[in-house]
């Protein structure tokens, strides 16, 4: 499977003019045919965490809202600590996500212990825009409900997104609690995978 397919773009998490600096936010999230974006709802195989993993490497950061976080945090660590079994494509996705940067938004929690995680503090549209600013390979967003929030502000550049081929009848969903305008995209590529997801990568029309 020939993953380059759905991660090529001009830069891939950069913006496309050489004088910017300021990396792009992509959102990146599995979601079935009617929404679902159940973390247990997806399909996880080698070449699903192979093909995260290498979005993973082509950006600089990872921003997660506190479930999410605290998600990841209960089980990748002990992964990439060989105190977990594990699929080799799975400590892969483990030991690299330890050494990335990890930023988090929450207004409940104030201490992230993970390795390299950092708080977002203060006004979210300041400390996001911040982020990107000082990211020029791009940050990558990977959680539902802060997408929403981010997206109400005009923060997210890009959407590549795993679409599975499951029709879950239950939610979370993407973006359930609303957008105020309609969100024009442009397709950039599609890609079927083995196990039937397609990967969407789309940018949004300016």
């Amino acid at each position: 499977m020939d993953f380059d397919y759905f991660f090529r773009s001009e830069s891939p998490c950069r913006v496309s003019r050489a004088e910017d600096t300021m990396g792009l936010l992509t959102f990146s999230i599995n979601v079935t045919l009617d929404g679902c974006v159940d973390h247990q709802e997806g399909t996880a195989d080698d070449e699903t965490h192979a093909l995260f993993t290498r979005l993973m490497d082509e950006c600089g950061a990872m921003l997660w809202g506190r479930v999410t976080y605290e998600m990841m945090e209960s089980y990748w660590p002990a992964v990439a600590r060989g105190d977990a079994e594990a699929s080799p494509s799975m400590r892969e996705w483990a030991v690299k996500l330890e050494a990335k940067q990890k930023h988090v938004v929450s207004t409940t929690r104030q201490d992230f212990p993970w390795i390299n995680s950092h708080h977002v503090t203060g006004d979210l549209r300041t400390g996001v825009q911040r982020l990107k600013d000082a990211t020029p390979d791009g940050v990558l967003l990977g959680s539902g409900k802060l997408a929403t929030e981010l997206d109400r502000l005009d923060l997210i550049d890009e959407y590549k997104l795993l679409v599975h081929p499951r029709i879950a009848g239950h939610g979370p969903t993407l973006y359930q609690s609303g957008l105020p305008s309609t969100r024009r995209l442009e397709l950039i590529s599609a890609k079927p995978l083995r196990c039937g997801a397609v990967a969407m990568h789309y940018r949004r029309a300016r």
